[in-house]
């Protein structure tokens, strides 16, 4: 199992350039960025942690220019969204930042994927929120036939194209891996059926552990290899113990979280979990 880290990319926070060199020259595998396109001053949508809204929500970098910046400044790190709002993106365009991004990086980038849970955040672009899942779905297949085929079309109830002409394609092939957040079986399901992996959190008692059992049982059910569904943990513990655990089980990444906090406060916190990054832990 692999050890990265996320960090919100915010605009008063440390360089992604320097951040991701830091990651890399400390032996982390990867760098995931969250996204938020703005926040409504409204705030009618509760913060779904409680309490007030974080500052660095309404502080993000753009998360394909946050990572362009990260991809020159490294060699092997690999870079994700953690997680891109699907339905808040235009999919012809996503796509080629997508592809384009994968290709410059030398095929380093995965596509995080979620629906997002900010109302009046997704209603800015025109998106519902009691569709944005089957609009999701549109939206990743749509991005796929762009990715895959030279001439491509989609006709759907959200995405709809004729034949047409799109590159650059991935250096992936037949594209970046897409694993999509969420805990419920529903999302279990979304993954099976149109996914290449699932990103859970292990947060308010849920067991990652029992989860990857269960997703496998699923996607036999469902007549899926369970060995072609990747499980990155968003948000695991900083503790040897639970890292372990998660290489048993068979999950192939989980990611650390970055502070909120200074350049230099951050950079001595990579020192400080830096050996988790180094643990005997299987391939």
């Amino acid at each position: 199992m692999r050890v990265g880290a996320f960090y919100f990319p915010a605009d008063y926070g440390i360089n992604m350039a320097e951040l991701a060199k830091a990651l890399e020259d400390r032996g982390f595998d990867s760098l995931f960025v969250p996204e938020h396109t703005h926040i409504p001053a409204s705030r009618k949508s509760p913060f779904p942690g409680g309490g007030e809204l974080p500052k660095r929500y309404s502080h993000t970098h753009d998360p394909f220019v946050a990572l362009s910046f990260a991809a020159a400044a490294t060699k092997k790190l690999k870079l994700g969204t953690g997680i891109l709002l699907v339905p808040q993106h235009e999919p012809i365009v996503t796509a080629k930042a997508i592809a384009s991004l994968d290709q410059l990086s030398g095929g380093r980038f995965i596509l995080g994927i979620g629906g997002g849970w900010n109302v009046e955040e997704m209603e800015n672009h025109g998106a519902k929120y009691q569709t944005r899942f089957k609009q999701m779905r549109e939206h990743v297949l749509a991005m796929k036939e762009l990715w895959t085929k030279d001439e491509a079309s989609y006709n759907g109830e959200f995405v709809k194209f004729d034949r047409v002409w799109s590159w650059p394609k991935p250096a992936q092939k037949p594209h970046p891996p897409v694993i999509l957040g969420g805990e419920t079986d529903h999302t279990l399901r979304r993954v099976i059926e149109y996914c290449d992996g699932w990103f859970p959190r292990p947060r308010g008692g849920f067991d990652v552990v029992k989860g990857v059992a269960h997703l496998h049982q699923m996607a036999e059910k469902a007549g899926r290899d369970p060995s072609t569904i990747t499980t990155i943990v968003f948000g695991a513990a900083n503790d040897a113990k639970a890292l372990e655990s998660y290489d048993k089980a068979g999950i192939q990444s989980a990611l650390l979280a970055i502070p909120d906090e200074s350049r230099d406060e951050i950079l001595r916190y990579l020192d400080k979990i830096a050996p988790l990054a180094k643990l005997p832990l299987a391939a």
